[in-house]
């Protein structure tokens, strides 16, 4: 997220207008928050922390899942995908789709092995410590970067929408929207992230669908004319509705490579982050985890072809050339539209409440997703490696929560203080690091241990610590972290792995090792630890397997 996104391009809010935003956003937002606190479990029970009970019908579970799939980078990125890169954005807008068609492939076995973690789902097949552990560091390698990224870029964004700007207000964002986050998900847990979760649905969709309706109203409702206005607007309209704009930079077939990599990133990686493959265990049973994927891809859909209207609109009316000088990664073109649409300098009562309907989306945007990601991270450190590892489940109910709302503390405060040490660079790397990580290594896992019945341990650290280092290695040796003026380290050069994209290498390679580690062509990852003396070899397995 660039640092200086204006929230207009005819012109900056004036003081009044300002205040009138600020005021009628907190009015919005404290309230949701109160609610969000007060909605957490009456008593200290691991089901209700984890899962909300496992009570979510179809319909409320649908509103859930879908504000765990919309993602600050699907809201804004997506957008700016549109505005910039035309039919290339439609394709990833698409991709979000297809990633709840892997989802809904998944649901009904994922529902019938869900547990509290991923760890647990893995350990029905291959107990054992060094599974929970290695569960745990794919998660956290996943989670974390993943929150460095929505919360540096909601700094950016919340100051632009609500009129500041510097990179102090940016950190100071930064700092509270982190600090709301730790509170929402300590003391709310997964009830406190459902509640949210459903307001931000709601409002998403009615700012989705009123910015749209403003916008086709001043193209007199006709789409013929915005697209038209689109294409001129992006300054390439020969290529603007064509493929291959999104990486036109790149050399053929490089360039080609990249895009179908960053597709296959997307529908693999979006379906296997934890958060959002967790989100399943908060239905009652697999019928309807499946019932309420369904309902979700409407509401998505929805969602999505509003986001196409937004970015046509965005190009249309504000222009490519302007969105890139603004952000290089196009994500501050429905900032820049809402403040077109309310009328930049000139914003009226309706100009302003059309501001605050955005900046409460986009607010609430970030915050479920990142209360969502940080109780996947908090709930395997408090389970996996706390209550399994550490206490090889002697622990009580009440112990466990309380670990996880220490472990929800430190996983916002690590990521808040990675947010603001890395205020200013392009972290956008990161997001494709965590899907790029969840695709190598949580997908061949889940593909394998739901669907292969000799599957083994050995197997399955294969792929999680195989798929991890080749994810990991070939992003931090490809063009988007050094070598590249957009890259996150420019000046460097350690780009010897010539794609920005690295599934279509890590994914096989995954499969690759988890199928030659299962029948027994790799050794075995670590050395298991020896039973405790008479009670013979396996007992932990069968202890934890008893314990959970």
């Amino acid at each position: 997220m660039g640092p200086g996104i204006p929230l207009a391009a005819p012109g900056a809010l004036d003081r009044d207008t300002q205040a009138l935003i600020l005021g009628a956003f907190v009015a919005f937002i404290v309230p949701v928050l109160f609610l969000c606190v007060l909605s957490g479990p009456a008593r200290d029970r691991v089901n209700d922390f984890y899962t909300a009970g496992r009570t979510l019908r179809p319909l409320r579970g649908a509103l859930v899942l879908s504000g765990v799939y919309l993602s600050s980078a699907t809201v804004l990125g997506t957008t700016g995908s549109v505005a910039v890169f035309g039919y290339d954005g439609l394709l990833i807008a698409l991709c979000t789709l297809l990633s709840l068609g892997v989802l809904l492939l998944l649901a009904v076995p994922l529902r019938e092995r869900a547990g509290y973690t991923l760890g647990d789902t893995f350990a029905l097949r291959t107990p054992g410590r060094a599974v929970r552990i290695a569960v745990a560091v794919v998660t956290l390698c996943t989670c974390v970067p993943y929150l460095v990224v929505q919360l540096s870029g909601a700094g950016v964004t919340t100051a632009a929408l609500l009129g500041l700007s510097g990179p102090g207000i940016e950190k100071t964002a930064v700092v509270m929207i982190g600090a709301l986050v730790v509170c929402t998900t300590a003391f709310g847990g997964m009830r406190g992230t459902v509640v949210i979760q459903v307001i931000k649905t709601v409002v998403l969709l009615c700012v989705a669908l009123a910015v749209s309706a403003v916008l086709l109203h001043r193209f007199h409702w006709s789409t013929d004319s915005l697209i038209t206005a689109a294409e001129q607007g992006s300054g390439r309209p020969a290529d603007y509705l064509r493929p291959g704009l999104r990486f036109a930079g790149s050399g053929d077939p490089e360039g080609t490579l990249d895009f179908v990599g960053l597709m296959i990133t997307i529908v693999l990686g979006v379906a296997c982050l934890p958060h959002v493959a967790l989100q399943l265990g908060t239905a009652p049973d697999a019928a309807t985890a499946r019932r309420t994927v369904r309902h979700t891809l409407t509401i998505v859909a929805v969602f999505c072809l509003t986001t196409a209207l937004m970015g046509f609109a965005a190009s249309a009316l504000i222009g490519a050339p302007a969105i890139l000088a603004a952000d290089p990664g196009g994500n501050g073109a429905l900032v820049m539209l809402a403040g077109e649409l309310a009328g930049g300098s000139a914003t009226d009562a309706g100009g302003a409440l059309l501001v605050v309907l955005v900046a409460s989306g986009v607010f609430l945007t970030t915050l479920a997703v990142v209360a969502g990601v940080t109780l996947a991270a908090a709930g395997t450190i408090a389970h996996d490696l706390y209550t399994h590892v550490l206490r090889r489940g002697r622990t009580t109910e009440g112990r466990e929560v309380a670990a996880a709302r220490l472990a929800s503390a430190g996983v916002g405060v690590l990521s808040i203080a990675l947010a603001v040490g890395a205020q200013g660079w392009n972290v956008l790397f990161l997001t494709a690091l965590s899907l790029a990580v969840a695709a190598s290594s949580l997908l061949p896992a889940l593909v394998y241990s739901l669907f292969w019945k000799r599957y083994t341990r050995t197997g399955l650290l294969w792929t999680l610590y195989g798929g991890l280092a080749c994810a990991v290695g070939l992003q931090l040796s490809g063009p988007v972290f050094s070598g590249n003026p957009l890259a996150l380290f420019p000046d460097w050069h350690l780009d010897w792995f010539p794609l920005q994209t690295v599934v279509l290498v890590s994914v096989p390679a995954a499969f690759l090792l988890g199928r030659l580690g299962s029948v027994g062509l790799l050794g075995g990852i670590g050395s298991r630890r020896r039973p405790r003396p008479g009670l013979g070899p396996g007992a932990d397995e069968r202890a934890e397997a008893d314990a959970y």
